[in-house]
């Protein structure tokens, strides 16, 4: 693949001077990806290569929430860790030795209220701001509660999800006066939306749908009335820019996911195709109005969504330094734009076996597609559970890279030409998942540069990688197996130099924080079955342990 980019990586940014965008974490982790750039780096150093032999557990918490594991990001605020499970139970905790301080059990929804995904229970985290704590529900609320009690404070119903067949997994983003929030229903017939809520009050402040509505632009991208039913739901946890006051929401896939007949309306499969799915968007956040938008898969039909986190970072482009950001789609094409306008800058792909094209032009066209075919069985490769899935990479501005966990998992597809049914499942194809061909590993650890589009090094497991990435300025970078191993690798080198054995397997995202100059990192453990199963299932070997617990790492006395 050629890429735009030529050599022109600074070098790598001071721990004292991160240019003009800051994204690390210190004390706090105020949010879902640390700091509203993303970037799941703590600026903490406590904890590095030259003592980590020693990190030990300091405390460890059990939520006795057994269902679908656990897979959020726990959030710390002035020594407090707030965490909530699948089920939506939320626990603050005395972040120095995991005391429960409240505990908070949302009502799981009433049988058959809901529909499609939102019967799913998982939720990927919270926020905390303006003294609530804000988290989603599986039956479509978004829930505030009082921060120093948990009593619940407003709950407000984003959309009826007996209709539309969606929840909200995903940890709200505050940005503001504002909480916002996506929801899941990208597979379903269902019109995704982003929506804003006053914090304090839980009123409306502004809903942006991702499929333009009739005689708004955009709306002539799909054919017929198939907008009403299109999908592209933003689904995970977007990103925020104070400075340009910009929201930044990838965007879910077209639906149906596999079979265009009834909404492209045209065959010309360079064209902008079903906006705004498949794209990265950057929205107002005072008004929720469209400033700018990249597609990245036009005509998806391999649910191939790009609502995955979207990374902000300053960086040197060219003898020029410039406002980029950095976008993961599932199909693993690594977008490099520029925040400000959304001018295209360069593109680089990360799984090792594709097949659904040949490569990418210098400009960011899709060269050689390769699409499902109506009645036709054929394998696609990455596949639809994605070259990476929600689980979020990381970004070290002390190294200059990103740290990423790939997939090597392939899937047969067989599209149908079914018509929708408003709230309900709208693939249209079975889908069975198969490791890539020809390998020994099928995930590696990567870190990549996103200037030059290279990657530097890899770690390879045999199994799959579905825990997010830390990176600490201790120059490390931690993730959790599904065989219960927390690891902490060489952020420069990829050298493995300490694992820990949870006991169950890693779903969830770690993070790190301190209280009274003691540095932590903590993971969550405890493994999802309920939609990466599939997966699971394709190495009889590996055995695969639930749980719901929270570890809390850190040195003792005499090794800080």
């Amino acid at each position: 693949m050629k890429h735009i980019f030529r050599a022109t990586l600074a070098c790598a940014l001071s721990y004292s001077g991160y240019g003009q965008t800051d994204g690390a974490t210190r004390a706090d982790w105020p949010h879902y990806g640390g700091s509203q750039l993303s970037w799941r780096f703590s600026a903490l150093d406590q904890i590095n290569a030259s003592n980590i032999k020693a990190l030990a557990p300091a405390w460890i918490f059990q939520t006795g929430d057994y269902a679908e594991g656990l897979q959020a990001t726990p959030i710390v605020v002035d020594g407090v860790m707030y965490l909530i499970t699948a089920r939506a139970q939320v626990f603050a905790l005395d972040a120095s030795n995991g005391k429960v301080l409240w505990q908070h059990l949302y009502p799981p929804p009433r049988p058959g209220v809901a529909g499609g995904l939102s019967e799913v229970q998982e939720s990927r985290g919270l926020t905390v701001g303006f003294g609530l704590v804000f988290f989603g529900s599986s039956d479509n609320h978004l829930v505030a509660l009082d921060q120093k009690t948990g009593r619940e404070v407003w709950n407000v119903a984003a959309d009826d999800p007996k209709q539309c067949g969606c929840g909200i997994s995903a940890a709200p983003l505050l940005v503001k006066d504002k909480v916002i929030i996506g929801g899941n229903g990208g597979d379903q017939a269902h019109r995704g939306y982003l929506t804003a809520f006053y914090a304090k009050t839980g009123r409306l402040a502004w809903r942006w749908y991702v499929i333009p509505g009739a005689g708004e632009k955009g709306n002539e991208t799909w054919k017929g009335d198939s907008w009403k039913f299109g999908g592209g739901a933003p689904w995970m946890t977007g990103s925020y820019d104070p400075a340009l006051n910009l929201v930044y929401w990838g965007t879910g896939n077209a639906a149906s996911d596999f079979y265009d007949g009834a909404r492209a309306p045209s065959a010309d499969k360079s064209k902008e195709t079903n906006l705004y799915t498949a794209s990265v968007v950057a929205l107002e956040a005072d008004t929720g109005k469209l400033r700018w938008h990249y597609q990245e898969v036009p005509d998806d039909l391999w649910d191939f969504d790009s609502s995955y986190e979207v990374i902000l970072m300053d960086r040197e482009v060219r003898g020029r330094m410039r406002q980029l950001l950095a976008h993961m789609s599932k199909s693993g094409l690594t977008f490099v734009l520029d925040r400000t306008t959304g001018e295209f800058l360069g593109v680089f792909s990360v799984p090792e076996v594709r097949n659904w094209i040949s490569g990418v032009t210098e400009d960011g066209k899709l060269v050689g597609r390769n699409e499902p075919k109506p009645g036709q069985l054929a394998d696609f490769c990455p596949s639809p559970a994605g070259a990476k899935s929600w689980n979020s990479m990381a970004y070290s501005p002390r190294t200059g890279l990103l740290y990423a966990p790939i997939n090597e998992v392939c899937a047969a597809l067989r599209p149908t030409d079914e018509a929708p049914q408003e709230g309900h499942s709208f693939m249209n194809s079975s889908m069975d998942f198969k490791p890539a061909p020809g390998r020994v590993n099928y995930s590696h650890l990567d870190a990549w540069d996103p200037i030059s589009g290279k990657r530097v090094w890899s770690y390879p497991y045999k199994y799959i990688l579905l825990a997010s990435v830390l990176a600490t300025a201790g120059d490390l970078v931690f993730t959790g197996d599904p065989e219960g191993d927390f690891i902490a690798l060489n952020a420069r080198t990829g050298d493995k130099i300490w694992s820990y054995q949870t006991g169950a397997g890693h779903r969830g995202s770690a993070m790190s924080y301190s209280v009274g100059g003691r540095q932590f990192i903590a993971t969550p453990s405890g493994w999802q079955m309920g939609l990466v199963g599939g997966l699971v299932r394709l190495f009889p070997d590996l055995q695969v342990r639930g749980g719901s617990t929270v570890v809390a790492f850190a040195l003792p006395e005499a090794a800080r």
